[in-house]
């Protein structure tokens, strides 16, 4: 672990620039992936990736230059080149950050069982090829797969006032799907989608229940492929944290990060329904809804001590009681907003500038347990894992399609039905929730897989959260 650590500080030591202020955020990840598909073992991927950006401030202008060569020569060239393109943009700076402050924090942030060693890829194919033996043989089972991925990310700050933060940590994402055809339909199940990812070592298999879930998953995708479509209408939705994970990723996650707001983003990923004004008085949601930022948990996906600027991480609440408190911004949106944001300058890679994204955005749990959740609903659907989603631009109106739905007739679950989608606006869906899961409903989940800016970064992002229920919501079918 940090094997390149003591050279590369003496390395960045040894560097020599005339600007106010420089730092070098030097990052390597490592990742090996194992695939069984119908029974049969793909070819493992292991890839292995490292480099640093460097940034320097002069006069409040900053640059920034990114390298693979990580050599005496290969930094100072990249640091030259960061100096170079301050001095072009001198004169020419939308923002001049002179009294931007920098961080002089010293720290190493090593995950729990860091350091523990992997099986070997055999031991994986067998767990994945006795999986997928699971699924039964039956000529409806067209397609089936099982994996997982193991990331490894190592990441050092240095900085011309002394900061040193050290930070070690690795992803588990373990995969299982399972596609049921009769000729004239197709329906796909899978086992939480591409949301069972959290930071840990192989206990984290374990822990979300893969081995033994694929006849389960089979079972499930003929039940959707007999079943009939959903019915459209207005009905109380029940959704799983499976699906819940997406509607808090998509719906108040990114309409809530503060270079969005500020316009930034627009081009791009869009903006946001919200404005700099509605923080501390804005009715987001429900008074059961309590939405934190926390990286501090152990285990989520995104977690960490500090973000990837320096900045310390600390558990905030973004919406405490329905009201809109604070968004997600970093120390450089906090500074020209003037609000008060959190720790989330992060970068997916060495070779891209840090941005607000999402950590682990998570909603905390209420008082009451699935049966009861079920028991207060007369006219109903359960919804559970995402299929599709769409949205708008300023992340309010949206439509997500789920995998899973079952009807819920006077406080009972009743038939499966397939293709179970669902629509509605941000701002009026979240004042419609009118339960809250407990303890036993909350899951621990996340994704690899938000995109933002430009170039784009694909980054993690953890969500844990409760089952819900919301009111009067617009669902259909696939008929619709």
């Amino acid at each position: 672990m940090f094997t390149f650590s003591e050279t590369l500080q003496r390395r960045f030591a040894a560097l020599h620039s005339t600007a106010d202020f420089w730092s070098l955020r030097h990052i390597r990840e490592t990742t090996e992936r194992y695939w069984v598909r119908r029974n049969v073992a793909l070819a493992p991927s292991f890839t292995d990736d490292a480099g640093a950006m460097l940034s320097v401030r002069i006069a409040g202008v900053e640059a920034y230059a990114a390298t693979s060569d990580l050599s005496q020569a290969g930094l100072q060239v990249a640091l030259d080149q960061a100096e170079h393109l301050v001095r072009q943009l001198a004169g020419r700076n939308l923002l001049d950050m002179q009294e931007l402050p920098v961080p002089h924090e010293q720290a190493d942030d090593v995950m729990p069982g860091y350091e523990q060693s992997l099986a070997s890829p055999a031991h994986w194919y067998e767990l994945l090829a006795a999986e997928s033996a699971r699924v039964p043989a039956d000529e409806r089972m067209v397609d089936w797969y099982a994996g997982l991925t193991f990331t490894a990310t190592e990441q050092i700050y240095l900085n011309s006032v002394g900061a040193r933060l050290r930070r070690a940590q690795r992803y588990v994402f373990p995969q299982l799907g399972v596609t049921a055809s009769d000729g004239a339909d197709s329906q796909h199940r899978s086992f939480g989608g591409m949301h069972l990812a959290r930071q840990g070592s192989s206990e984290v298999i374990d822990h979300l229940g893969l081995v033994g879930t694929a006849s389960r998953i089979a079972d499930e995708a003929l039940q959707l492929l007999l079943a009939p479509n959903t019915p459209s209408g207005h009905r109380d939705l029940l959704l799983t944290p499976d699906q819940m994970i997406l509607q808090i990723h998509e719906s108040i996650g990114h309409p809530l990060e503060l270079d969005r707001i500020l316009g930034d983003e627009r081009n791009f990923a869009g903006t946001s329904f919200i404005r700099q004004d509605d923080f501390g008085s804005y009715q987001y949601g429900s008074p059961l809804l309590n939405v934190t930022f926390d990286p501090t948990v152990s285990g989520e996906l995104a977690s960490y001590r500090h973000d990837d600027d320096g900045t310390p991480a600390q558990r905030e609440y973004l919406i405490r009681e329905g009201v809109l408190q604070r968004p997600l911004g970093g120390a450089l949106s906090q500074w020209r907003s003037g609000l008060d944001g959190v720790a989330n300058s992060r970068a997916c890679s060495w070779n891209r500038p840090t941005l607000d994204r999402m950590a682990n955005l998570n909603i905390e749990p209420g008082t009451k347990a699935l049966d009861e959740l079920i028991g207060s609903i007369e006219r109903g659907i359960l919804m559970s894992n995402n299929r599709s989603w769409s949205i708008d631009d300023a992340r309010n109106k949206f439509q997500f399609g789920c995998e899973w739905g079952q009807l819920i007739e006077d406080g009972e679950l009743k038939t499966v039905v397939k293709n179970p989608n669902y629509r509605g606006i941000s701002e009026r869906f979240w004042r419609n929730l009118k339960g809250l899961g407990d303890a036993s409903t909350f899951e621990m989940l996340g994704t690899p897989y938000c995109g933002k800016g430009e170039p784009n970064q694909v980054i993690r992002v953890g969500h844990a959260t409760p089952a819900c229920v919301f009111a009067d919501i617009d669902v259909f079918g696939g008929a619709a």
